[in-house]
């Protein structure tokens, strides 16, 4: 297999594998906080930051799975976790490895990188594309 047929065929669907993945794991962050699954010891106060965060995380997840209105999710969700790293995790430490934040890092980036890339052809706004055009 040439580099060609990689990048032709295959990096677009492993954007959307990287996509439907990260959104799965992220979602679960919302969960725990919401829905108490899977069981956690936190639960925010309705209409806290952190309650506010877990709808997005839970909402803005589902989205991304399915890859419906991609690239203004991921802005979102990029925001929500650079917001998150420098008011959650940065005052404890300048390293992310010790501050906890490196997760939200990841993240950040991982849905920045969707903003820009869209979500691959395996999503809701790829078909709908496809049906718009003549």
């Amino acid at each position: 297999m040439n580099t060609h047929t990689l990048e032709t065929v295959w990096a677009p669907h492993v954007l959307s594998i990287l996509r439907i993945v990260s959104a799965l794991i992220f979602m679960e962050h919302g969960t725990a906080k919401l829905l108490g699954f899977p069981p956690s010891d936190f639960s925010p106060q309705f209409l806290s930051l952190p309650w506010i965060a877990g709808v997005l995380e839970i909402v803005g997840g589902a989205l991304l799975i399915v890859g419906l209105f991609t690239r203004p999710v991921a802005f979102i969700l990029s925001g929500l976790m650079a917001f998150a790293y420098w008011i959650a995790h940065a005052p404890k430490s300048i390293y992310p490895l010790l501050n906890g934040g490196d997760a939200a890092i990841l993240y950040c980036f991982i849905f920045l990188y969707l903003v820009f890339a869209g979500p691959g052809p395996w999503s809701v706004d790829a078909w709908r594309e496809g049906r718009s055009r003549p």
